[in-house]
């Protein structure tokens, strides 16, 4: 029986139908509903940028607090991300993702009801605390079910929510801030928040009657089937075991969980530091007020973005391949971003779109194949701890980013706020160097790619 190099594993079940079918199956009805919760969750966290004007004028909400409140949503998170990601760990994805959709989705509505500063900023604090958990929880809950040569693909798929989210959300922001106040006796931002909220209510309770916590546990599955997915990913957690840290302790004081938590700091100060500002951005390269325009020009990178990190995720299926792209994806994020910093002081509308889009669909790319290397080593309470924390830790850059932006333009004012665009385009660098040098890394979960010496000649 052949098996693959080093690990054990029988080449047989990680080719077979069974294992093949399982997986479709899985996709098929995990996949969608992963989506739906992360495309609200991402919608309801970013939303504030259509806001920002109508809570300035309408509740004299001032700059700084809107730049604290759009960080400070990051802090409450980090803070409860370990813990809730553990919880998830005790009492599964389906009603703990449920739990958390339905609580975030209720602080969500109740920005509708601002009145000043502090209200704005505690209730920022709260979304952060309440939707704690969402995403590691979804990368936890995906590493238990897909094997590692699938898991960027669906990491992609999964990633898929914030280009929706941005494509489809935008328009839908812009269009309820433009028209809400025709329809109801409320504001337009207030009609945005409260029924941009109540979406994730409706996805929570969703999720608690769609999601299935494991293999083992899913009607849709053939006895076959289930086996196939069982032992191919005991094999899996075999070789982690072997090759990363064990339990929470082990986990926090781990290298490579803190090397990887860099990288994703600096992939979130630019993802979080380019969409909250992006329709402010978008509004002063086209010349227009923030509304259903604005919000249709901004749904354009995303639309974009959105093919292109699936195509990645598809075809990220050697260690070479997620090293070389992911690289390629960092750098081409800092590049856009610059460029677009420049395009925007120069008047250069065009330019500056394109630009914004090749930023945009470089991060979403960057993304999955970031989650790929840590799952490759992680299991167990050390893969619910280290996933935690490399999301929690790592987004903090989505507190640092708008403060960082706000604080370089009060220090270098400009018109267009260049600097403080090229502010976030520069740890993008960082990542793209940090991301190359993972060739010096050894670890034997990559052998489960097949990505040996005996490849070395396969393509980039």
């Amino acid at each position: 029986m052949a098996t693959t190099p080093h690990t054990g594993a029988p080449q047989e079940l990680l080719d077979s139908p069974q294992l093949a079918s399982g997986i479709k199956k899985a996709t098929t009805r995990l996949m969608p509903m992963l989506v739906v919760l992360y495309f609200v969750a991402f919608l309801d966290r970013t939303n504030v940028g259509f806001a920002e004007e109508g809570l300035q004028i309408d509740r004299g909400v001032s700059a700084g607090a809107f730049a604290l409140g759009a960080g400070i949503f990051f802090i409450g998170y980090a803070i409860f991300e370990i813990p809730s990601n553990l919880l998830l760990d005790r009492f599964g994805a389906r009603f703990w993702l449920a739990r958390i959709a339905i609580s975030w989705g209720i602080v969500a509505s109740a920005f509708a009801f601002t009145t000043n500063d502090t209200m704005f900023v505690i209730l920022r604090f709260l979304l952060g605390v309440t939707e704690a958990g969402l995403f590691p929880g979804v990368i936890m809950f995906l590493a238990q079910w897909f094997p590692n040569r699938k898991r960027v693909q669906l990491f992609a798929i999964f990633y898929l929510a914030q280009p929706f989210s941005q494509m489809l959300g935008a328009p839908l922001s812009g269009s309820l801030i433009s028209f809400g106040d025709r329809f109801t006796p409320c504001l337009g931002w207030q009609v945005m928040f409260f029924a941009e909220g109540v979406l994730a209510v409706v996805a929570g309770i969703a999720a608690y009657f769609l999601l299935t916590d494991s293999p083992q546990k899913a009607r849709f599955l053939t006895d076959a089937e289930k086996t196939a997915m069982r032992q191919v990913m005991e094999q899996e957690n075999a070789v982690k075991d072997a090759d990363g840290p064990r339990g929470v302790r082990a986990a926090l004081v781990n290298g490579k969980v803190w090397y990887f938590t860099a990288i994703y700091f600096c992939l979130q100060v630019a993802v979080y530091g380019t969409t909250f500002y992006l329709p402010q951005q978008v509004s002063g390269l086209i010349g227009r007020d923030v509304g259903w325009e604005v919000g249709l020009v901004t749904a354009v990178p995303w639309a974009i973005g959105l093919f292109f990190c699936y195509y990645v995720g598809k075809h990220a299926d050697t260690v070479r391949r997620r090293r070389n792209w992911g690289t390629v994806a960092f750098l081409l994020t800092g590049i856009a971003i610059l460029v677009s910093a420049w395009a925007g002081a120069n008047g250069f509308a065009l330019l500056g779109i394109v630009a914004i889009t090749v930023a945009v669909s470089a991060f979403l790319c960057a993304g999955p194949i970031s989650w790929a290397f840590p799952t490759a080593f992680l299991a167990g309470a050390a893969a619910a701890t280290g996933i935690g924390l490399i999301n929690s830790l790592g987004n903090l850059g989505g507190f640092v980013a708008p403060v960082m932006r706000t604080a370089i333009n009060e220090v270098v004012p400009t018109e267009s706020g260049a600097w403080g665009v090229v502010s976030l385009g520069v740890l993008a660098f960082l990542a793209a160097a940090m991301m190359w040098a993972t060739r010096f890394f050894s670890a034997r979960a990559d052998e489960l790619l097949g990505d040996t010496p005996a490849r070395s000649g396969s393509a980039p």
